[in-house]
């Protein structure tokens, strides 16, 4: 595809449609390029709110997205800087997230989960090739290019990815998802590439059997599982995983980074390069059950955080993406926490996040997702000013962590709830 031509200003080349998802600041809108009548994203970020280090960042994402062109990672096209705002101009991705794609199949096995991640370490391949780590690879950031049967897979979201030449291995800050995050970054050790393989490693474990290896209610027993790398293949749901499947990602879950398998190592494992022949074919009706339940938590806790983001009626303690900002310790420095397992962190925000709530995360959203995937999120009321505490079932509101009826309610993972008075409520 031909680069749009150069131009000052955004609307002498692409005329914009309608809006596909907002942040905090910023809003993307479907575009078409006026020349060849094609059809972007347009993420369009209002500079005016951003600090420096905001600007600095959107000017890495730039820099970084400009380096990488693959079919497996949505790309920007165009990036475009007025007096306000800045527009990215990038791929229309119409096929919603993967994770909601599978659970709509009528059949899904181990060889097309197999085939998943094949696509998924063909982008991390290709970012690590250019000297790019994306540090928050996670099931919200891979989307399908189209609704058509077989559409590729798409990494988006590089609003936290960096430059490291080579093999480098150094201390980048404290950035990525809980869940996904690798032991060397708990550990507050120098990490490079390897910290993308780990991720990868959660990603297929979850996709062979519908929930992660490593998950606690508490954040700090989460941590320390991940750290020492304790998780297991409990029966039966993994008896009927092939052997291969299980190598693969006890190579990629590896806690050691300098032992763990490379994004081009995975590639030439047999249960990739050779599924026809290793991976079962066998339909898993069990992964596409649990999946099912894994993807309406990971939307409901989305919701919530969409509602305190909108309504700011919490305390302070607590960011505009419903995360604690900082606890100080005994020793006097300071530890970031998280209420949310799929909440994106990184270290160098907390000032930012105290002074006007936090970077915006919206990048991730260039696309509708399919009616009928996503819970009403403009519908959830909170009807009291306090702290909310997400839980697997429950939210608690008030600043107690005991699952108390009178400060919790347990949301059916349908999202459907009473209206209690002082609870949230899910209509």
């Amino acid at each position: 595809m031909a680069a749009p031509a150069a131009c000052t200003r955004f609307s002498d080349n692409y005329d914009l449609k309608e809006e596909l998802g907002k942040g905090a600041f910023s809003v993307v809108r479907r575009c078409v390029q006026k020349s060849t009548g094609l059809e972007f994203a347009a993420k369009i970020i209002n500079t005016k709110k951003l600090s420096a280090r905001d600007f600095q960042k959107l000017e890495r994402e730039a820099r970084i997205c400009r380096k990488l062109q693959h079919p497996n990672i949505v790309r920007l096209h165009d990036s475009i800087q007025e007096e306000h705002f800045h527009y990215l101009v990038f791929d229309l991705v119409t096929g919603g997230e993967l994770f909601e794609d599978i659970v709509a199949r009528e059949f899904y096995s181990e060889a097309d989960a197999s085939h998943c991640i094949q696509q998924i370490l063909e982008s991390v391949h290709h970012c690590h090739s250019n000297g790019v780590v994306h540090r928050d690879l996670k099931p919200e950031n891979l989307l399908l290019a189209s609704k058509a049967k077989g559409a590729a897979v798409k990494l988006a979201d590089f609003g936290l990815a960096i430059e490291v030449p080579g093999e480098q291995q150094a201390w980048f800050g404290f950035a990525g998802t809980p869940g996904y995050l690798s032991p060397e970054v708990l550990k507050k050790e120098p990490y490079g590439k390897p910290v993308d393989i780990w991720a990868c490693g959660v990603i297929l474990y979850i996709l062979l059997v519908g929930y992660p290896p490593f998950w606690d209610e508490d954040q700090h027993r989460l941590y320390a599982q991940i750290k020492i790398g304790a998780y297991d293949y409990p029966s039966p749901e993994w008896d009927t995983v092939t052997a291969e499947a299980k190598s693969l990602i006890n190579e990629m879950l590896t806690v050691n980074p300098s032992k763990r398998i490379t994004a081009s190592e995975a590639l030439k494992h047999p249960w990739i390069c050779q599924r026809e022949r290793v991976a079962s074919m066998v339909h898993r009706q069990e992964t596409v059950d649990c999946l099912k339940k894994f993807n309406a938590r990971r939307k409901l806790k989305g919701a919530i955080l969409t509602t305190m983001l909108a309504t700011r009626n919490f305390s302070s303690k607590y960011d505009a993406h419903g995360r604690s900002i900082i606890t100080k310790k005994g020793d006097g420095s300071q530890v970031k926490e998280s209420t949310d397992s799929s909440t994106t962190l990184e270290d160098d925000d907390i000032k930012e996040d105290k002074v006007k709530g936090g970077v915006d995360r919206s990048s991730t959203v260039i696309a509708k997702e399919p009616e009928g995937l996503l819970l009403k999120q403009q519908t959830i009321i909170c009807k009291r000013e306090s702290p909310l505490k997400l839980n697997t079932n429950y939210v608690s509101c008030g600043d107690s962590d005991s699952s108390d009826p009178e400060n919790s309610l347990y949301i059916p993972l349908t999202g459907d709830s009473d209206e209690a008075d002082g609870k949230l409520t899910i209509l």
